[in-house]
């Protein structure tokens, strides 16, 4: 006996695919124990607990019954206020305030801006191998995810003349993410001014998300100088996350900046998906991001320490190449031509204990891949992945 009519659901989100990491974190049950404890390499959860003094505010927050009323759609003042003088510090442009809204995550803040740019049948460039959430939201809003084929050989950094030949009347935005995931790439500020030039060119916008961009390689501070001329409001949408860099993924916050004039656009998204973004985390950050500048970097020296140790760890083995790596993540070749990468890491996970991602999660044409997600295991862990990689036969 049936639940009901089958035509009652959207066929826009049955047609979707179940959410990839449940899936892969069920293949752990059947490992035995026989490598030592599992390894979870599937999820970019941050390794480290929040700072102390963090944890101490948002718990007075939460205590508090101001925090637990409705705050204003685009985020709390102080948060805003905070988050843009920090924007402008770092990009050493001109953003308000009124140029941003907080979002309940960085995946809403994709949601609501896909909303806002796109309509049913209409079309976005997304560099492949792409991030599963980014081709979900649009399979289910209606618009087509248009691969943008991004090669090992150019170091996973999409191309401005590939990008060009796929613009038509259908596509309304191109969207770049770095530090890449899944790849880990970290696309160079020419390039990313490049596409923002492109898009102007063509009438279109781009949607860049810097989730990552407190992991960029020691010394390299910010991805683009998109931000430091007025032009920028035209063409340029950006998504963040406050969830890695300060170790509060459960806490859902995020953000959006585009010129004001989106953002109060944004808000009516925004107002019938979230109401306020969560509140107890937006009390603190005002605080964090000011105050845990010199913490922040340590987190970002030693990501980088562990995507070091996890090269040395695989490089003694035959056939597995890491083709790219930054940030949270690895993007690693395996050995077996021909064979399917849930077949592998399937194999992985439940004769080893390592539990990573198939490439299949990213996209056409990853089936040669693994993303390995190194931030949340330490230094240690990952260096003993050595033994568990070797002579893994399928």
């Amino acid at each position: 006996m049936t639940s009901g009519p089958a035509h009652a659901i959207n066929p826009l989100v049955a047609d979707v695919g179940s959410p990839p990491i449940p899936e892969a974190q069920a293949w752990t049950k059947r490992y035995d124990g026989s490598y030592g404890p599992l390894i979870n390499l599937s999820q970019a959860v941050p390794g480290n607990a929040p700072h102390a003094e963090l944890l101490e505010r948002m718990a007075a927050i939460a205590g508090a019954a101001a925090g637990s009323q409705y705050g204003p759609i685009n985020g709390d003042a102080p948060l805003r206020q905070t988050y843009a003088a920090e924007l402008s510090r770092i990009y050493e442009g001109r953003i308000a305030p009124e140029d941003t809204a907080v979002t309940a995550g960085c995946n809403m803040a994709f949601f609501a801006a896909m909303m806002l740019l796109a309509h049913r049948g209409e079309a976005v460039l997304l560099p492949t191998p792409w991030y599963f959430n980014h081709q979900m939201t649009l399979d289910m809003l209606g618009i087509e995810p248009r691969p943008l084929p991004c090669q090992a050989e150019n170091g996973f950094v999409p191309r401005i003349e590939d990008a060009e030949a796929l613009i038509d009347e259908k596509v309304r935005a191109i969207v770049l993410v770095t530090p890449n995931n899944p790849t880990g790439a970290v696309y160079p500020a020419h390039v990313v001014e490049s596409f923002a030039q492109l898009c102007a060119k063509r009438g279109i916008y781009l949607v860049i998300d810097e989730t990552y961009r407190d992991f960029l390689p020691q010394g390299m501070n910010r991805s683009h100088g998109l931000f430091t001329h007025e032009e920028w409001r035209k063409t340029v949408i950006q998504l963040y996350s406050f969830s890695k860099s300060y170790a509060i993924p459960g806490h859902r916050t995020g953000a959006i900046t585009a010129d004001a004039a989106l953002i109060e656009q944004v808000a009516k998204i925004l107002d019938c998906i979230q109401i306020c973004p969560p509140r107890t985390a937006q009390g603190a950050l005002p605080w964090a991001i000011d105050g845990l500048r010199d913490w922040r970097e340590s987190n970002r020296a030693e990501i980088n320490r562990r995507a070091q140790v996890f090269q040395d760890a695989l490089a003694p083995l035959p056939g597995w190449t890491i083709e790219s790596a930054g940030a949270y993540f690895a993007y690693v070749r395996h050995p077996f031509s021909g064979t399917e990468a849930q077949q592998v890491a399937e194999r992985l996970a439940t004769e080893r204990g390592v539990l990573c991602l198939p490439g299949s999660y990213f996209g056409p044409g990853q089936e040669g891949h693994l993303r390995v997600a190194i931030a949340n295991v330490g230094a240690d862990v990952l260096s003993g992945l050595t033994e568990r990689f070797r002579g893994l036969a399928l």
